[in-house]
C-alpha cells in the first residue's frame, strides 16, 4: 500500500512538471554545469568538482521527496541548511573561487559583454599592454580613412595577419625592423619599419619628448590616423589622434582603442583633400 501511495505521488509530481519547471531546470541545470566547469579549472578541482556533485544531489533527491510528500516544514529547514552550507563553501574555497573568477575574466566573449570590444583595439591593446611591461619602445599606426601609402613605401612591406605576438616580435630591440613604425591597414598588419613625419614639438611639450612621440603627433595632425605609442623610458602608453597626445592607462586601452576605431572620432586632417 505504501510503495502503491509513493508510486500514485511520484505520477502526479509528474504530472503536474509544466514547460515553466522545465526551463528552470534547464537553467539550473546549466548554472551548475557552468559553476563545475569554472571551478574545476583551479586547483584542488577533484575535491570541488566532487563536493558540489555531492551537494546538487542530495539537494535535488531531497528537493523530490519533499514535494512527493508534501512536507513544508523539512523544506523550510533544508532551504536553512543550504543557505549556510553554501556560505560555508564559498569561505571553503575561496582561493578556489577568486582563480575561477580570474579566469573567467579571461573570456573574450565576456570582455565583448564588459565594454564594445573591437577585434583590432583587443590586439593592440594585448600587445601594447606586454610592450609596456617590458618597457620595449613600440610606434603603430592604424590607417582610417585617409591614405597612409606615402609612409607605407619607406618600410619593409608585409602584410600579415594581424596578431598581438607578431606585433611584440616586430619591435623587439634586436629585431631589424623594430625601428620605425608599424602600419595597419583594413586590420592587416601592411608595414614595417616604416619613417613617419617628424615635426616640431607642440607648444608646451616636454623638450624631451622622444621621436616617436613627435612623429606619432605629427602624422596625427595630417592624417585621421590613430597612433600607439608605447615609451621605452617609462613603458607609458600614449594615443595620439587629431593632433592630440593623450595618455592611457592600461586597462582603459581597449576600451578607448575601441571607440577611436568604431566612431572615427578625430579632428579633420589637413590634407584630407
Amino acid at each position: 500500500m505504501g510503495d502503491g501511495s509513493l508510486g500514485w505521488q511520484l505520477v502526479q509530481l509528474y504530472e503536474s512538471v509544466g514547460i515553466r519547471d522545465l526551463v528552470e531546470i534547464l537553467i539550473l541545470a546549466v548554472a551548475i554545469y557552468a559553476l563545475l566547469r569554472l571551478l574545476g579549472k583551479t586547483r584542488g578541482s577533484g575535491l570541488v568538482r566532487g563536493l558540489g556533485l555531492v551537494v546538487v544531489v542530495v539537494f535535488l533527491a531531497a528537493q523530490v521527496i519533499i514535494a512527493a510528500f508534501d512536507l513544508m516544514e523539512l523544506g523550510r529547514v533544508l532551504d536553512s541548511l543550504l543557505t549556510v552550507m553554501l556560505v560555508g563553501l564559498v569561505v571553503l574555497f575561496q582561493p578556489e573561487l577568486r582563480r575561477g573568477l580570474m579566469l573567467l575574466g579571461r573570456y573574450r566573449v565576456l570582455r565583448y559583454l564588459v565594454h564594445d570590444s573591437h577585434p583590432i583595439a583587443d590586439k593592440l591593446a594585448d600587445a601594447a599592454e606586454a610592450l609596456s611591461r617590458e618597457c620595449v619602445g613600440a610606434l603603430i599606426a592604424v590607417q582610417r580613412d585617409v591614405s597612409l601609402s606615402p609612409c607605407i613605401e619607406t618600410g619593409e612591406l608585409l602584410d600579415a595577419e594581424l596578431s598581438a605576438g607578431l606585433l611584440r616580435t616586430l619591435f623587439i630591440p634586436r629585431s631589424p625592423l623594430h625601428d620605425g613604425a608599424v602600419i595597419i591597414c583594413n586590420g592587416r598588419i601592411t608595414a614595417a619599419a616604416c619613417q613617419l613625419p617628424l615635426g616640431q614639438p607642440p607648444e608646451g611639450a616636454s623638450p624631451h619628448m622622444g621621436m616617436r612621440h613627435r612623429a606619432a603627433l605629427c602624422l596625427s595632425e595630417e592624417t585621421d590616423a590613430v597612433l600607439l605609442v608605447v615609451s621605452e623610458e617609462t613603458g607609458r602608453v600614449s594615443l595620439a589622434v587629431g593632433g592630440r597626445l593623450e595618455p592611457v592607462p592600461r586597462e582603459n586601452l581597449s576600451r578607448r582603442l575601441a571607440a577611436l576605431l568604431t566612431t572615427r572620432e578625430t579632428t579633420p586632417a589637413r590634407n584630407a583633400a
